[in-house]
C-alpha cells in the first residue's frame, strides 16, 4: 500500500518529478530462466539487445534454429558475439541477441473467464458469436462486453480485464519466437479497462493502448484506462505509463491519473490519486456468515470496490459505495482479491487497498421436525418443516420411493426457508424423503431418509385379455405404478359371493386351469406396502369349451 507523501507536491514539483522520469533507466525483463535485458555497451546502446543465458540442454546452434528470423544464420550470431564456434558456448553461459534478429510471428490472446453476455466479433468476416471462456481472440477481432465482462490473458501472461459496456480491438499481437516477448497495439473504442502488463523491453516488447483521444505506451505495470466521447482518463497503480495525445505523451508514474479531454484546446491534466483505504483485517478463510468488510473512513466521498476470482480473474462484483461498511455475505466458497479504492470529486479511483479472501463454508445437516418417520399422509401434498444448522445455508426437500434416493420422485426448490412443498402431487404408496443443505454453493449435507406413506385409493386394475390353450386360461392385466402385488379372485357366480380360488401374484398375468364346460369369473385389485385403500377392477367372464 502507499503511503501519503509527508508534504503537498506544488504543481511546479509535481511537473518536474514527472519530467525527471522520462529518463528513468530501462525496466528489466526476466523472459526464461536465466534470462534478462542488459545494455552494456556502445553496440547494445545502438542496437536493443537481449540476453539469453544457456539453460541444461541447450545449444547454441539449437539456440539460434529457435530465436533468429530468416536470414539471420548461427554463425553470424558467433559473429556478432564474437566468439569462434557454438562450441565456446555451455550451460550458463550468456549470448547477445539484437531484438530485431528475433522471429516473430502472431500470438492469439486466451479468455480466461467470461461473466454475463459478451460478444466476440471477428476480424476477418465480421462475425458475432458469444464470447466463451478459452476462447482465443486473434489479431483484428474486437470484444464487445454489452452488460457483461471478461479477463483476457496475453502470450507473455499480462492481463486485460474488460469492463462492461466496453469495445477493445486487438490491432497487433506479436510475439518474438521463444523469448516470451509480445507486441501488444490494442485500441479501445469506449469503456474500462484494467491491466496487469508484464515489463517490457525499451526498443523491443510492447504494449500499447490506442483510444480516440489519447494512447497508453507501457513499460510493465497496471493500469486502468476508460474513454468515452469526452475524452480518456488513466489511472497507474503500479510501474509507469507513458500517457497522452498522439506525439505528446509525457510518463505518469504510479499514484497519478491523468486525462485528456476532447475539447478543443485542452491539454494534459495531471493529479495524484487519493490513498489506498485502510481496510480492517477479516480472519481468514471465512466459515461463517454473516461477515462484513470495514475501513477506516477518509475524505473520498465514495468508495469503489471491485471482487476478483483469483484463480480465474473472473469479475465477481464491482460497485461505488458509500460508508465505510460492504456486507460480504453471499460471496460462494472460493479464493478472491478485494479491491477497494477512494473516489475524487471527478469520480475516478484512487490507489486500490488489496486482500485477499478465502470464504470455505460448511454445511451443516439439518434437524428433520414433520412428518415423523413412518407417519402416513391424507393430503398428496403433505407439507415438509426442518430447522437449519449452519448459516447463510439454503436447502430443499428430496422425495424417492427407495432409501438410497436412485430413483428420485421430486424436490422442492433450493430457499432459504424451512418448510416445504413437494414440487407435485404424490400419488398414494410409500415413500422416502430427507432435506439437502447447501453453503457456500459448493458444499452439502444431507439428512438421514424417513418413510412417508401417503394414502388414498389404487386405481382398479383392469384385465387386458384372456388367452385359452387346451384346458389352460392365461389372464393379462394393466400395472399399477404404486401396487407392489395383486390379489385374484375367482368365482362361478358374477357377484362373487363365492370364491373357489384367491391368490396374491407379484405380477401382471396369471396361468388358471378350468374345468371344460363351466362359467367362471375373474376379477383383481392392486396392493401396496403402505396402508392404502384398493378396489376391485371390473370382473371378466370365463368359458373353457
Amino acid at each position: 500500500m502507499n503511503k501519503r507523501p509527508k508534504a503537498k507536491l506544488t504543481a511546479l514539483i509535481m511537473a518536474a518529478s514527472l519530467l525527471a522520469l522520462t529518463n528513468a533507466a530501462r525496466a528489466e525483463l526476466s523472459v526464461t530462466q536465466g534470462s534478462a535485458y542488459a545494455a552494456t555497451d556502445a553496440r547494445s546502446a545502438a542496437v536493443p539487445e537481449w540476453i539469453y543465458t544457456l539453460r541444461p540442454g541447450d545449444t547454441f546452434p539449437a539456440v539460434a534454429r529457435e530465436l533468429l528470423a530468416s536470414g539471420y544464420s548461427a554463425t553470424r550470431l558467433l559473429q556478432y558475439n564474437g566468439l569462434q564456434n557454438g562450441n565456446m558456448v555451455q550451460e550458463g553461459d550468456s549470448i547477445r541477441l539484437p531484438l530485431n534478429w528475433l522471429k516473430r510471428q502472431p500470438e492469439p490472446a486466451r479468455t480466461v473467464s467470461v461473466s454475463g453476455s459478451v460478444q466476440l466479433i471477428s476480424g476477418i468476416d465480421g462475425r458475432k458469436q458469444p464470447l466463451r471462456e478459452d476462447s482465443l481472440v486473434r489479431v483484428g477481432d474486437e470484444i464487445l462486453s454489452g452488460s457483461g465482462s471478461a479477463t483476457v490473458e496475453l502470450a507473455d501472461g499480462s492481463e486485460i480485464r474488460i469492463s462492461p459496456n466496453s469495445r477493445l480491438i486487438f490491432n497487433r499481437l506479436t510475439q518474438y519466437g521463444k523469448s516470451g516477448m509480445v507486441d501488444t497495439r490494442l485500441r479501445l473504442d469506449q469503456g474500462e479497462v484494467h491491466t496487469r502488463v508484464k515489463p517490457v523491453i525499451e526498443g523491443g516488447a510492447r504494449f500499447e493502448i490506442e483510444t480516440p483521444s489519447a494512447v497508453a505506451a507501457v513499460r510493465g505495470t497496471a493500469f486502468a484506462l476508460q474513454t468515452s466521447g469526452r475524452g480518456t482518463n488513466l489511472q497507474v497503480t503500479k510501474g509507469v505509463v507513458d500517457f497522452g495525445a498522439p506525439g505528446k505523451t509525457r510518463r505518469i508514474p504510479a499514484g497519478y491519473s491523468a486525462s485528456v479531454s476532447t475539447s478543443s484546446g485542452a491539454g494534459l491534466a495531471i493529479h495524484r490519486l487519493p490513498p489506498a483505504p485502510a481496510i480492517e483485517p477479516i480472519t481468514t478463510p471465512i466459515t461463517r456468515f454473516p461477515a462484513e468488510l470495514r475501513w477506516k473512513q477518509s475524505p473520498s466521498p465514495e468508495y469503489r470496490l471491485d471482487i476478483f476470482e483469483t484463480e480465474s480473474g473472473r469479475w465477481v462484483e464491482s460497485r461505488k459505495l458509500r460508508g465505510n461498511t460492504f456486507d460480504i455475505s453471499l460471496l460462494d466458497n472460493g479464493d478472491y482479491e478485494l479491491q477497494l479504492a477512494g473516489l475524487d470529486s471527478r469520480g475516478i479511483a484512487g490507489m486500490p487497498a488489496v486482500m485477499p479472501l478465502e470464504v470455505a463454508l460448511q454445511a451443516r445437516a439439518a434437524t428433520l421436525v414433520l412428518p415423523e418417520d413412518g407417519a402416513t399422509a391424507n393430503d398428496d401434498m403433505p407439507e415438509f418443516r426442518w430447522s437449519m444448522n449452519g448459516s447463510n445455508e439454503v436447502a430443499r426437500v428430496e422425495i424417492a420411493e427407495d432409501m438410497d434416493f436412485r430413483s428420485p420422485i421430486t424436490t422442492s426448490e433450493w430457499a432459504p426457508e424451512n418448510s416445504a412443498l413437494p414440487a407435485k402431487p404424490l400419488g398414494p404408496g410409500q415413500y422416502y424423503w430427507r432435506v439437502v443443505t447447501e453453503a457456500g454453493g459448493n458444499s452439502v449435507a444431507s439428512t438421514a431418509p424417513r418413510k412417508l406413506v401417503v394414502n388414498g385409493s389404487l386405481p382398479p386394475v383392469r384385465i387386458i385379455s384372456v388367452n385359452y390353450v387346451d384346458s389352460q386360461v392365461r389372464v393379462f392385466w394393466s400395472k399399477v405404478d404404486t401396487a407392489s402385488e395383486y390379489r385374484l379372485q375367482l368365482s362361478e357366480e358374477p357377484s362373487f359371493q363365492s370364491i373357489i380360488k384367491e391368490a396374491t401374484l407379484p405380477d401382471t398375468t396369471a396361468a388358471l386351469r378350468l374345468i371344460p364346460g363351466r362359467r367362471y369369473f375373474v376379477r383383481l385389485k392392486a396392493l401396496s406396502e403402505g396402508p392404502l385403500t384398493s378396489r376391485w377392477g371390473p370382473g371378466r367372464e370365463l368359458y373353457l369349451e
